[in-house]
């Protein structure tokens, strides 16, 4: 019974925190847009609705993918040998 429990509880875990992530990437993509559309106004540019929600998508997309870490070797272990000592 424990197991099914422990399932059923990383299952509304994994639900919960997908919702959470879709909430708060839909935030982020408000306040990009409205950033865009402030930024050109304030350059005295007027673009359309259209270009605003590109430039948007474009620069969300770029965070969500600079975040990603592609390339990067992975840390190993640090061997505790010596104890550092601040900057060497």
């Amino acid at each position: 019974m424990s197991r099914i429990l422990r399932t059923l509880s990383g299952l509304v875990q994994t639900v919960v925190t997908f919702l959470v992530l879709i909430i708060l990437a839909i935030a982020a993509f408000y306040v990009t847009v409205f950033v865009v559309s402030t930024g050109a106004d304030l350059a005295g540019y007027n673009p359309s609705g259209d270009f605003v929600v590109l430039s948007a998508s474009l620069l969300v997309i770029a965070a969500l993918f600079g975040g990603i870490p592609i390339g990067r070797p992975q840390q190993q272990p640090a061997e505790e040998e010596q104890p550092s000592a601040g900057f060497e």
